[in-house]
């Protein structure tokens, strides 16, 4: 049996999140006690996957990402000065540094999705497929395992990122029905909607 492809994860982080008008960046915004980035983070660690890229921009994140995660992954911090450009070009510079890690494949996800577990990064990753993608009640989102022969092939500008992949490529689409949610908090009333779910909803990321 071959071994499996060095695979990683890339978390985006890098929008301004200019439609959360709360105290801070929405990151940064308490869930359950913790930063909203910092819940992401222990559910991509707990998945397992090593190395973790995370691209930052519009918020200094040093903090959060300087913090020992469950299980000790390596975290490679990615600052994209360009983070303006939209999703796409925060995508490409999270590939430079996995091309830098000798990776073959990196599974996506954003820092706005706490809904997403742990064992979603799990399957999909584990799916060895040049293209898998998380569904939640057949509802395609993330993550994304995108294998490095597609990294090109995806726009360096604008905040379409592997959909692109997803609508130009269907035969090497491989669906992972996953439990949890992949619902952005781009607001401060996804975030009470967020907090108004049952406990244990919200734990099993």
């Amino acid at each position: 049996m071959a071994s499996p492809e060095p695979t990683g994860a890339l978390l985006l982080a890098a929008g301004g999140g200019s439609r959360f008008l709360g105290a801070t960046h929405k990151l940064l915004t308490p869930l359950g006690g913790q930063p909203m980035v910092r819940r992401v983070l222990e559910a991509v660690a707990r998945s397992g996957l090593s190395p973790i890229i995370v691209v930052t921009g519009a918020v200094d994140l040093t903090d959060e990402l300087s913090r020992e995660l469950p299980g000790r992954p390596s975290v490679v911090h990615v600052h994209h000065p360009h983070w303006q450009r939209g999703m796409a070009s925060s995508l490409h510079a999270g590939f430079e540094a996995a091309r830098r890690l000798g990776l073959a494949a990196v599974v996506v996800g954003l820092g706005d999705q706490p809904g997403v577990t742990s064992a979603a990064w799990r399957a999909v990753a584990d799916t060895q497929s040049p293209l898998a993608v998380a569904t939640y009640n057949g509802e395609r989102r993330n993550p994304v395992r995108i294998h490095t022969e597609l990294w090109a092939h995806l726009p360096h500008e604008g905040d379409e990122g592997a959909r692109t992949l997803l609508r130009t490529r269907p035969e090497l689409v491989t669906e992972v029905a996953c439990e949890g949610n992949a619902d952005d908090i781009d607001t401060v009333d996804d975030v009470a909607r967020w907090q108004a779910q049952p406990a244990t909803q919200r734990e099993e990321a």
